[in-house]
C-alpha cells in the first residue's frame, strides 16, 4: 500500500494509460478520481473494477479544457475524497495526423493550445492547496514524438515540446514548496488510441528498440507510480522516456 490515503486526480482515465494508472495507484492504497471526458460506461467500468478490487474512487466528468469544469471537478474531488496529494495530466487532446502541408492552422491552435490549457488549469486548481499543505506531486503525460517527431505529428511534437517545458517551469517555481512535477513519456503504447495504426509500422517499431516490444498501458502506469512514491521524493523537472530504450539520452 505505497500510496496509502493519499488522494489522487487522473485525467482521461477511462481508457488506455490514464486508466491503467488510476487502477494500479487504487491498488496501493490511494483514493482516486476517474475523469471521463465523454464516455461515462467506460469510466464507470474502471471505477467498478477499482472497487470490486477493494480500492476507492469517485466518478467525475470533464472536459479539462474548461476551467470551470476543471475547478468543480477539483471541489469534487476535495469534499468527498480529501485534499488532492497527486496530479496525473493524461487527459488527451485529439489532432488530425497529417504532412504539414495539409495541415491547417485551426487544427493546430487547438491541440498546442488544448495541451497547454488543460495542463495549466488542472495545476491551477491542485497548486494552491499543495502549496498550503507543503506537499504535492504532479506527472504530465507527455511523448516521445516531443524529442524524436514523427511524420504527421507536427501538432502532437510541438504540443508535448510545449508541455514539457511547462513542467521544468512548474518545477523550478513549485520545489521550495516541496512540490515535485515530472515528465513521464511514452513510446508508442498498444492501446485502443493507437489500434488503428498500420501493424506493420508496429512491428517496424519494436524491431528496432532494444526490448524488441512495443509499451502496454501498465509499462506506463509503473513508471508513473514511481514519480508518486517517497522513493522519488528528491526527482523534479525530469522527463523519464518510457519507450524499451527507443530513446537513450
Amino acid at each position: 500500500m505505497l500510496l496509502k490515503d493519499q488522494v489522487a486526480i487522473v485525467t482521461g482515465s477511462s481508457r488506455g494509460i490514464g486508466a491503467a494508472t488510476v487502477k494500479l495507484m487504487a491498488a496501493q492504497g490511494a483514493k482516486v478520481a476517474v475523469n471521463y471526458k465523454q464516455n461515462e460506461a467506460a469510466g464507470r467500468k474502471v471505477l467498478d473494477e477499482i472497487e470490486q478490487a477493494g480500492g476507492t474512487g469517485l466518478l467525475v466528468q470533464c472536459d479539462v479544457t474548461v476551467p470551470a469544469e476543471v475547478e468543480a471537478m477539483t471541489q469534487q474531488v476535495e469534499q468527498q475524497l480529501g485534499p488532492v496529494d497527486i496530479l496525473v495530466h493524461n487527459a488527451n487532446i485529439s489532432f488530425p495526423i497529417v504532412p504539414f502541408v495539409d495541415f491547417g492552422w485551426d487544427d493546430f491552435e487547438r491541440k498546442l493550445v488544448g495541451e497547454l490549457k488543460s495542463s495549466f488549469h488542472c495545476c491551477k486548481a491542485v497548486v494552491p492547496g499543495m502549496v498550503e499543505r507543503k506537499r504535492g506531486c504532479i506527472i504530465n503525460v507527455s511523448s516521445g514524438l516531443s524529442r524524436t517527431p514523427g511524420p504527421g505529428f507536427i501538432a502532437h511534437s510541438s504540443a508535448k515540446s510545449a508541455l514539457d517545458a511547462f513542467t521544468k517551469s512548474l518545477a523550478l517555481e513549485l520545489g521550495p514548496h516541496a512540490i515535485r512535477v515530472n515528465v513521464v513519456a511514452p513510446g508508442l503504447t498498444l492501446t485502443d488510441a493507437t489500434a488503428g495504426q498500420p501493424q506493420e509500422m508496429k512491428d517496424a517499431i519494436a524491431q528496432h528498440l532494444p526490448l524488441r516490444r512495443l509499451g502496454e498501458a501498465d509499462d506506463i502506469a509503473g513508471a508513473i507510480l514511481f514519480y508518486c512514491l517517497d522513493w522519488a521524493r528528491y526527482i523534479t523537472g525530469t522527463y523519464l522516456p518510457v519507450c524499451g530504450g527507443g530513446h537513450m539520452n
